[in-house]
């Protein structure tokens, strides 16, 4: 049996290729607001601050349009592959897929990523070759590569028979044909209509309901969304909570609300059948994956996989001289309880109380994933500080494999022997090359997921900042020789204080400044990079001395250049193995782990007697 009037739908594509504007133009076409409201703003779905900010999707978010009398529910996925944790889930709730591809850029990593998981579903994508507006648009050769990759992805024939669409998200237009501008953005609801099928839901078969997105509500507690794939679920109605694995334990508990969504809202109501995606709250214990039956038939679903994460970070309660004079909450207590509340939501994320008190394995799909974690919770007014981030290796048949990203750099001809340099001496093997025409090539590697780490600096200072990079978890593989990423060493305070201009004049003749005059900072903190590969211990808040002889240009104000400052990424990217990233609502500062320098000096002695 199939509900007819319904059709669910997943947007898919490469980070920045349109997605959430496509949805703008959709929602505005249907009606769902008003155009010369405050609701009409762009990209609605992005909801978050940081989502808005950065210009990505970073959850995966629903939407629902009446089109015709049939209800389309529209689920935006993030173009990341640090969030892919996202996309694998919601696609279980879809029948479709609509497959968005820069009409300029065409294919990228993300989008064989993407693409790969709508095809191991089984799904039938649309194809819209988006962005038809720009000048520089080669649609028919975006669609030959769209095709090629279909193919090396291993689609089947029916997959490849795929329909497609030229269309303008910003402009708001969709076109059957290549060479013409299309009036609106309707084609894309009749192309749904006519390929995309209706779900199958039979409402007489007992209830069954697959939880694939968690969300929390400060009242009704947990909140799970999935499809109804069987049967009804009513408000009040008492249910079961089960997974392959909990079968002869299944958890009884109370739809307590339903939601169904209305355009940009949800909304309450009394029932729920076979076909809808809903929300479910109330649900203690739930978990992605479960399934939601009848208290009198207990049928779970497969549960469902979700990779692995691929690198980790400790967190850690900030013990630093300037704890507590920004942040709210940098007690121990509050971080655990902080990152379990985001781990019950956030399927992608791991974390593991170490040993020790206030300190916390976080590990993640990358390392983009854990570092809006970390900028969520200084936002919320936490307090802490994080260790560099490592990769999670893997041991097999005696081997030890590591997790390789794919890798596509963007670059102009003239840079090409730059490039070349610096992938590698990161171990990145050269898998294919391709001239872009206009004196720009394409490269495409196999890179260690640690060879990464600081890679996006050094590329855009090499390319001039004209280069363009992307890439995506690829396989484990066998771990590659990658030499120190780091080369320099640190300048670091001997004693807390206000750095002075006089003294940063003399420093900064013999490296590169991380800080102004006037900024305060303690004992072990990193005030700067050394030219040379040793660490420096320094005073950076060293006075002149006065006295009463003078001589020309002795009182000439020191000429400093302005320091490298850090944000979030950067300063994770930078620091070594016995380094931290001091976290607060408004400040990062670096930091050796042992603050004193006596006892850091005693603690490598100590290391280096251990390896001998």
């Amino acid at each position: 049996m199939k509900r007819n009037d319904i059709r669910n739908v997943a947007i898919i594509a490469h980070v920045d290729h349109g997605k959430t504007t496509i949805v703008d133009s959709l929602l505005k076409f249907s009606g769902q607001f008003n155009v010369k409201s405050d609701e009409a703003q762009n990209m609605v779905l992005d909801s978050n601050p940081l989502e808005r900010e950065r210009g990505i999707t970073i959850l995966a978010k629903c939407t629902s349009v009446n089109y015709k009398g049939n209800t389309i529910n529209i689920v935006d996925t993030p173009g990341h592959a640090d969030f892919g944790s996202e996309v694998e889930r919601v696609l279980k709730m879809v029948d479709g897929a609509i497959l968005m591809v820069d009409a300029v850029e065409g294919p990228m990593p993300q989008t064989r990523f993407v693409l790969r998981k709508a095809l191991a579903l089984g799904l039938k994508p649309i194809v819209i070759v988006n962005k038809m507006d720009r000048s520089s648009a080669t649609p028919s050769a975006v669609v030959d590569s769209v095709f090629d990759l279909f193919m090396k992805l291993g689609a089947t024939d029916e997959q490849l028979d795929f329909p497609i669409l030229y269309a303008s998200g910003r402009e708001g237009w969709a076109s059957a044909k290549m060479e013409e501008k299309g009036a609106d953005i309707e084609p894309v609801f009749t192309t749904i209509l006519l390929n995309v099928p209706a779900p199958e839901a039979d409402v007489e078969k007992p209830l069954q309901m697959q939880v694939t997105m968690l969300d929390y509500n400060n009242f009704l507690g947990n909140v799970g969304i999935g499809r109804i794939l069987n049967g009804i679920v009513k408000k009040g109605q008492t249910i079961t909570l089960v997974n392959d694995t909990s079968i002869n334990s299944p958890k009884i508990t109370k739809a307590v609300r339903i939601d169904k969504f209305f355009g940009l809202r949800k909304q309450e109501v009394e029932q729920a059948e076979a076909g809808d995606i809903v929300s479910i709250a109330g649900l203690e214990g739930i978990e992605v994956g479960d399934t939601i039956c009848s208290t009198e038939h207990i049928l779970p679903l497969p549960k469902l996989s979700i990779d692995e994460p691929t690198v980790s970070m400790n967190f850690l309660v900030n013990d630093s001289p300037f704890a507590g004079r920004e942040g709210k909450f940098l007690a121990s207590r509050h971080i655990n309880a902080r990152l379990e509340k985001e781990a019950q939501t956030n399927v992608g994320l791991r974390v593991k109380t170490l040993e020790g008190e206030g300190r916390f394995k976080v590990s993640g799909r990358g390392e983009l994933h854990l570092t809006i974690l970390i900028e969520t919770m200084r936002r919320e007014g936490f307090e802490l500080s994080v260790s560099s981030p490592e990769v999670i290796y893997k041991e097999k048949d005696g081997k030890i494999y590591e997790p390789m990203e794919f890798l596509t750099l963007d670059i102009e001809s003239q840079f090409q022997g730059a490039v070349f340099e610096l992938a590698g001496k990161r171990a990145a093997k050269l898998e294919n090359m391709i001239s872009e025409g206009e004196n720009r090539i394409r490269l495409e590697y196999i890179i260690p997921s640690r060879a990464l780490i600081g890679f996006k600096n050094e590329f855009l200072t090499n390319t001039r900042g004209q280069g363009i990079m992307h890439h995506s978890f690829y396989d484990y593989l066998p771990k590659a020789d990658v030499a120190d990423l780091r080369t320099n060493g640190v300048f670091i305070a001997k004693e807390s204080g206000k750095a002075t201009a006089y003294a940063l004049d003399n420093l900064q003749k013999n490296g590169q400044l991380f800080l102004d005059p006037g900024i305060e900072v303690y004992e072990g903190m990193i005030v700067g990079q050394n030219s040379r590969e040793n660490d420096l211990v320094v005073n950076p808040c060293k006075l002149k001395k006065l006295s009463n002889m003078r001589s020309k240009g002795s009182d000439d104000a020191p000429m400093l250049t302005p320091p490298r400052l850090m944000n979030l990424e950067q300063a994770i990217e930078y620091i070594s193995h016995d380094e931290l990233v001091e976290i607060t609502p408004t400040s990062i500062r670096l930091r050796k782990k042992i603050l004193n320098h006596l006892l850091r000096k005693r603690s490598s002695q100590n290391e280096a007697e251990e390896q001998i």
